[in-house]
């Protein structure tokens, strides 16, 4: 379906056609003209494949400038409420309709001020309710609410915020679900809240044809950061994300990473807000290459040109997999998800491979460098204890 074709507002109608948007995707072309006609809508849908605008341009169609709030959407991560703000924003400014971001780590007293002003408010759950506490937010005239990422929202431990905040908003609104996956627990809250629903699932917009998969059997843990160095260095294009189980795991990788002459960002939701930013905005300008994030941090997120997803720490589910190989092999584009094993990798990797579509393929492993892992840092000049040529088991 054509862009061009859309029932919404000719200004809108412009800016898509000044950022060259043609064809519709796939979880656009279904929701959009249910949104547009008041209906509660549950979408499945990857990461990538442009279901922030398939809310954002019926939700704008329906606001009317100047008349204080009327839409809130909720995301589970700080990162994922700032793309999805910039999304409303740059839309928005051509309507005249003002959109503010609410989460946590950050200055309150601005965002109490901008909500005053604003139509569309995006927030993440544990900030909102603390706005609702102090009295600094209204959400009686909300008519639209949409929960994206309604799926990492349980797994993150959010879905009694969610109903907590949900009972501030009017019943008679237009509620809107949005998950990479649409487990027993999204429908269980679909059907508490939602009335009626249209029920949306798209296929994967991961190209597995184009995807190859390979994992490397490692017999020592302590190789697996000199095999991850070898693989960073001998695939130089596109940007890479590096996968780890831990918020620890992500700055000790990082850090050794550097020491390696590997420039690489972390993420993790151990950061202050300002570093996470930061680290992605790297990435964005590939002034770094590597992202080295946790599932939790990177969820939602959606960067351009990964040509490579590591799994250094293997995911625990294979839904997780699948969100984390889903990053990479888009839209035509070739990619690679690589795993590596040691033997404390493998009950994940065996729960992992239970699903039975998924070819991961075991590959030789080849000749590399063996390089030192440090896990100790000197916190004042992020300088290394014992000597450089030391290595710590892992």
């Amino acid at each position: 379906m054509k862009c061009e074709q859309l029932s919404i507002h000719a200004k809108l109608l412009t800016k898509l056609q000044e950022q060259e948007f043609k064809e519709l995707t796939l979880i656009q072309e279904r929701c959009i003209p249910e949104i547009l006609q008041g209906k509660d809508v549950v979408g499945q849908a990857e990461t990538g494949s442009g279901k922030t605008l398939a809310f954002c341009l019926p939700i704008l169609n329906k606001i009317n400038p100047g008349r204080g709030l009327q839409a809130l959407v909720l995301t589970p991560t700080r990162e994922l409420c700032v793309q999805v703000t910039d999304v409303f924003k740059d839309f928005g400014k051509t309507l005249g309709v003002r959109t503010t971001s609410v989460y946590g780590g950050v200055n309150i007293g601005p965002q109490i001020r901008d909500i005053r002003s604003s139509e569309i408010v995006i927030g993440t759950p544990g900030r909102m309710l603390d706005h609702l506490r102090r009295g600094t937010i209204d959400l009686r005239n909300i008519r639209i609410l949409v929960l994206d990422e309604t799926d990492k929202m349980f797994e993150m431990g959010f879905v009694d915020d969610v109903e907590d905040i949900i009972r501030y908003i009017p019943q008679q609104r237009q509620l809107l679900m949005f998950s990479a996956t649409i487990s027993e627990e999204v429908y269980r809250l679909a059907r508490r809240h939602l009335k009626q629903p249209v029920i949306i699932k798209t296929q994967s917009y991961v190209d597995h044809s184009k995807l190859k998969q390979i994992y490397y059997d490692i017999y020592e843990q302590n190789q697996k950061f000199s095999l991850l160095v070898h693989l960073l260095n001998s695939n130089t294009d596109g940007l890479s994300i590096v996968f780890c189980g831990t918020r620890r795991e992500s700055d000790a990788v990082s850090k050794n990473l550097a020491r390696q002459g590997i420039h690489a960002s972390a993420i993790h939701g151990g950061m202050k807000q300002q570093k996470r930013s930061s680290s992605l905005d790297d990435l964005k300008t590939q002034k770094t290459k590597v992202l080295v994030a946790t599932d939790v941090a990177a969820r939602g997120l959606d960067i351009k040109n990964v040509t490579h997803i590591y799994n250094y720490d293997v995911p625990k589910t294979p839904t997780e997999y699948v969100h984390r190989i889903g990053r990479t092999a888009r839209a035509g584009a070739n990619g690679a998800a690589i795993t590596l094993l040691t033997e404390r990798d493998h009950e994940n990797f065996r729960r992992v491979q239970s699903k039975d579509d998924f070819q991961i393929e075991r590959a030789d492993i080849p000749d590399f460098r063996k390089v030192p892992f440090l896990r100790q840092f000197e916190p004042r000049h992020h300088s290394f204890r014992g000597s450089p040529h030391q290595s710590f088991r892992r």
